[in-house]
């Protein structure tokens, strides 16, 4: 966590370049907020980048005690403001008229991303290993041999 900055370091980040698994580079002040979001997190399944659902959907995930048929212990202050200040900052916004999805299949940014995946129904979110080997480590910048091209 406490990276020096160096010139393999990007200048708004104190995470080194080599490591930056996620779409964005991620100021030092929202590190300790992305950890506790991993932390708590992929210990489950897998952790998504914020950018993959509005900012709507990170809020009502991190108010329901409910989440997807589990019971979870709720974060409380302060690591849940730390992990609310990075989900917010790093999500997307939500169009004026679009529902809120719960779900990553029905966010209009994932199926942005991926216009050409075929998607298993239901979907896993152990179905990103697939395509991205480095799922579990948080880097889905690295794709599979068949996505690269």
């Amino acid at each position: 966590m406490g990276w020096l900055l160096e010139s393999t370091t990007n200048v708004y980040s104190a995470t080194p370049a080599s490591e930056v698994g996620t779409v964005d580079v991620v100021p030092a002040q929202y590190q300790l907020g992305q950890e506790l979001y991993l932390e708590n997190c992929s210990t489950c399944h897998i952790a998504l980048p914020p950018a993959v659902l509005p900012t709507q959907t990170w809020k009502n995930i991190l108010e329901d005690s409910q989440h997807y048929g589990a019971q979870l212990k709720p974060l409380i202050d302060p690591p849940r403001i730390l992990v609310w200040r990075y989900l917010s900052t790093f999500s997307r916004t939500q169009l004026k008229d679009e529902a809120t999805p719960y779900r990553v299949n029905n966010s209009r940014y994932f199926k942005a991303l991926h216009p050409q995946v075929d998607l298993p129904r239901p979907v896993q979110i152990s179905s990103c290993v697939s395509c991205h080997p480095s799922a579990n480590d948080y880097n889905f910048r690295r794709l599979s041999q068949e996505w690269e091209k």
